[in-house]
């Protein structure tokens, strides 16, 4: 809508009773905000990823202000919202325990109920100085040290923070909340800095929503794939031996080993040549690359006199492959593809189990091609990144394509003609596909424009996945040409993909989502034979000989059956051995979720396991017997 009035505020030209906040010409604003010019103006609301943004961090306000009330002598860190919900970091002499979130959340509720109002100023930087130094919040005045323009101040009650905002117009707005638990984090993620306590939380504008936003926070603890990897022996993290340092146990190198071949697989039918890159290189490629100065991750060592760094890509070999010898045009495109190990040094803080770690295996390969190969092979990324995110059972996801801010070409590499060369192939690569995406100004990296996937698992969380990202950067520094119709040298056009991500995060979000209960062709073990009495011991085992082809585990102990059941209860298929079944030469098959599915030959069980395994399922028993 537009207005042109002198002065006018948000919440007087809009009309949805839902908006905690407005945008005016894009931007979001308080309802409180008053703009004078003529704008475009629309509502906000907490179904928009921007307004859950705001109705959270007015969330943590609300809870700052709490904590201030209860114990007077806390300071402040920060408390932004995340991407479910919002935490706040205090210094106080209090040790924060469980029950104390239950204080917090009652003093929270009186906030709410007074239906204060959140109030916002812009203060000069000296007075902002006094302000906070009276308040002697030391957290703050090292923030504003940081600031060169006036800054915001956002007071609700007793409570007063340094703030850009926007925020909700008033505590009463929030509905329904919940302290989620107490942590700690060094301030600013600096081991240095002194430790905080920091409190999370989520808020929503109903119980409903909330309800279920807590349920599915128990699932997904019931999903963690930490607790899981312990549980089914997939991997371990020994912090005698590093932290962020992964070592796979014989069940997660089993299935790992099986993600990786199928990889292997489908990348050289698809025309890419697998190579091997060592995992150090001189600091002088990094030089050259850009990335020795200003990339904050890597990790330096020395052999002798030469300074080297743990390679935290692979990119930078693959260049020095393809560079050694010269290229025609013919030749191209050049794809290679690599499952390469890299380090990245990560703040302790942010580790997490397989999904944020300090050395992990790309699924990478990168495209050297002709400008006019592009559009082909950026659809043959996305139709392989469809293809491998169905096989392993992810059927939704998130794409978002990143370009350049219009407004700011400066800080970027390359030319106008690469940069919408480059664009126009993402976006018509994608509207081919017939894939919905969101298109986002300013998000695209330095060196050139990008498609992120996020896959969405069980829980419909997303988890970064495949990347497809043009650079305009590296083939200029390390002069990656080939030779033309016209036999003179012309830059190759390099393009970066994964289809996985790294192995490691995307292990862990594999195990979320089938809740360790692999399927049939990706898990460890794919058969129990299981024994019901000594009697039946022979048996069995020739059963498993029968099946050596597959993961088989026997199951003789003296354990009661039902005992054997509970323990294998993330295999696809146990078959009890007892002498009934023997004296029938066939076995009586569980499933795993269905219970028994009857009893077959071992040929025709073959046979069954066979067809799940070659079409990727989760156990389709109703297909049943091949004859």
């Amino acid at each position: 809508m537009k207005k042109n009035l002198d002065k006018v505020r948000v919440r007087d030209v809009i009309t949805d009773k839902k908006a905690i906040a407005g945008l005016v010409d894009g931007e979001p604003r308080d309802l409180s905000y008053v703009f004078e010019k003529s704008a475009k103006v629309e509502p906000l609301n907490f179904d928009d990823e921007r307004g859950k943004t705001i109705y959270w961090h007015s969330t943590s306000h609300i809870m700052a202000q709490a904590v201030k009330e209860l114990w007077p002598d806390t300071k402040f860190g920060i408390g932004p919202a995340i991407s479910n919900g919002f935490y706040y970091d205090f210094d106080t002499s209090h040790r924060f325990a469980p029950e104390d979130l239950v204080k917090i959340e009652k003093q929270m509720k009186k906030i709410i109920k007074t239906n204060e109002k959140f109030l916002s100023r812009i203060v000069e930087k000296k007075e902002a100085i006094t302000f906070f130094k009276n308040l002697k919040e030391k957290y703050k005045l090292e923030l504003i040290k940081d600031l060169d323009e006036d800054i915001s101040i956002y007071e609700n009650g007793s409570f007063a923070d340094l703030c850009k905002g926007p925020h909700i117009p008033s505590t009463g707005k929030i509905k329904a909340f919940k302290l989620l638990k107490i942590a700690g984090a060094y301030w600013r993620g600096n081991e240095k800095n002194p430790m905080l306590q920091r409190i999370y939380g989520v808020s929503f504008p109903t119980n409903v929503e909330l309800e279920d936003f807590l349920k599915k926070l128990e699932e997904a603890k019931e999903r963690d794939h930490r607790k899981l990897g312990k549980k089914l022996e997939l991997f371990s993290i020994f912090e005698e031996a590093g932290s962020g340092l992964i070592a796979w146990h014989p069940n997660g190198a089993i299935v790992r080993d099986v993600i990786e071949n199928f990889w292997k697989k489908e990348h050289t039918n698809r025309g890419y040549q697998l190579v091997s890159t060592p995992h150090i290189a001189k600091a002088g490629l990094w030089r050259t690359s850009g990335h020795f100065d200003y990339y904050e991750h890597m990790t330096t060592l020395k052999f002798g006199d030469e300074d080297y760094v743990l390679k935290p890509m692979n990119c930078i070999y693959h260049i020095l492959i393809y560079k050694s010898r010269i290229r025609s045009y013919r030749e191209l495109p050049v794809k290679y593809a690599e499952l390469g190990t890299v380090y990245r040094y990560e703040k302790s803080g942010v580790l997490h189990g397989l999904t944020r770690v300090r050395g992990f295996t790309q699924d990478d390969a990168h495209i050297f091609c002709q400008e006019e190969q592009t559009l082909q092979e950026v659809t043959e990324v996305l139709e392989l990144s469809q293809y491998m995110l169905e096989s392993f059972g992810f059927s939704n996801y998130n794409i978002n394509l990143s370009v350049r801010d219009p407004k700011d070409k400066a800080k970027y590499a390359g030319s106008d003609k690469d940069w919408e060369h480059a664009e126009g192939v993402l976006e018509k690569a994608l509207s081919n596909k017939k894939l919905k995406y969101k298109k986002t100004e300013g998000e695209a990296v330095f060196y050139g424009p990008k498609i992120d996937i996020d896959l969405l698992d069980a829980l419909g969380r997303a988890w970064q996945g495949p990347t497809i990202q043009f650079d305009f950067n590296l083939p200029g520094r390390f002069n990656v040409e080939y030779v033309g119709k016209d036999n003179k040298s012309h830059k190759v056009i390099m393009i970066h993909r994964t289809v996985l991500g790294s192995m490691e995060r995307f292990f862990g979000t594999l195990t979320e989502h089938y809740k360790g209960a692999f399927p049939v062709w990706l898990s460890p073990v794919q058969v129990v034979v299981a024994s019901v009495t000594q009697k039946s011991t022979d048996y069995a085992k020739k059963v498993a000989e029968e099946l050596k082809e597959f993961r088989v585990n026997l199951s003789l102990g003296d354990e009661q059956i039902g005992a054997k059941i509970r323990e294998s209860s993330k295999t696809p298929y146990i078959l009890i051995i007892g002498e009934r079944e023997e004296n029938a030469q066939t076995v009586s098959v569980r499933a795993r979720g269905e219970g028994n599915i009857g009893n077959y030959s071992i040929k025709d069980f073959i046979n069954l396991l066979n067809k799940n395994i070659n079409e990727r399922t989760n156990g389709k028993n109703k297909l049943a017997i091949a004859k």
